[in-house]
């Protein structure tokens, strides 16, 4: 299977239809409601059902605004994610903290100073996670989101999907392939934080597996840099199965300085699902 390689681009990490060009499939759509009962229901109570009903469909020019607003709304809420939360899961870097707040009072003798250097160190990590992730949003947003037909609905064995709810996009999703190892990468996976909740992610995730599957790729790939353990379970519950695990990831947009690399750290995992054996 040949692909055209599109251009390098700034990876998501903080989850339909295939091309015309793309040998084998067919042009469709589908619909996926958030009520599994739905099926069991009479026709009037289905026909309000299906009010509820998810349309995934391939991305369009008009959807470009929406598309854009939904991404930089999840990314942004990776700022305080990263800052607190994220600190749970740096053992060495809470040690660090506490050593420098003691310091602080052998230094200091002031109580008073040592009980705001907590919050001082909180402070600068907030204030860190936002420049790096502004940052990036930067790059992702003068790459492939500046350009989305361009790098996921021209190239074949890409693509880009939408969830419809109410007639406005409420989810988004991309397929990338990759040449390297026939796989293809799920990327840009983002749901509007209000529609939340009705399994819209797991039915995009679940439309980049069919598109990989009628396109003969081994395997499904994708990186995260998700603090929540939600988005996780999320990729374990499509089978993808946790490769690999960095707790020095550099993002796009970074300058590596070292108040930088002391108030900004982030976890990075990599998942695989493997759909055929080479």
């Amino acid at each position: 299977m040949h692909f055209s390689s599109p251009k390098m681009v700034c990876e998501t990490k903080i989850v339909a239809d295939e091309h015309d060009a793309i040998p084998g499939t067919k042009k469709e759509s589908i619909m996926w409601s958030s009520s599994p009962a739905s099926a069991a229901l009479n026709p009037a109570e289905a026909k309000d059902v299906r009010k509820d009903a998810v349309f995934i469909r391939e991305f369009e020019c008009g959807d470009h605004e929406e598309v854009r607003r939904i991404f930089y709304e999840g990314i942004m809420e990776r700022i305080p994610n990263t800052a607190f939360r994220g600190l749970r899961q740096q053992p060495k870097t809470q040690f660090l903290y506490a050593l420098l707040t003691v310091m602080c009072f052998f230094v200091t003798k002031s109580v008073t100073l040592t009980c705001c250097a907590p919050l001082f160190l909180m402070g600068a990590r907030y204030f860190y996670s936002r420049k790096v992730i502004h940052s990036y949003l930067d790059c992702a947003l003068h790459t492939d989101m500046a350009d989305i037909e361009a790098y996921y609905m021209t190239p074949t064995g890409s693509c880009f999907w939408v969830a419809m709810l109410d007639g406005r996009v409420v989810g988004i999703v991309a397929a990338q392939g990759r040449e390297d190892d026939n796989s293809v990468e799920l990327r840009r996976m983002s749901v509007d934080s209000r529609y939340r909740g009705k399994g819209i992610a797991k039915a995009l995730g679940r439309r980049v597996l069919e598109f990989a599957v009628r396109n003969n790729y081994a395997a499904v790939v994708l990186g995260t840099t998700a603090v929540k353990l939600a988005a996780h379970k999320l990729y374990e519950s499509l089978g993808f199965r946790r490769t690999g695990q960095s707790e020095d990831y550099r993002l796009p947009g970074m300058s590596r300085t070292p108040l930088e690399r002391l108030f900004f750290q982030i976890r990075h995992s990599r998942y695989r699902l493997q759909l055929r054996e080479e």
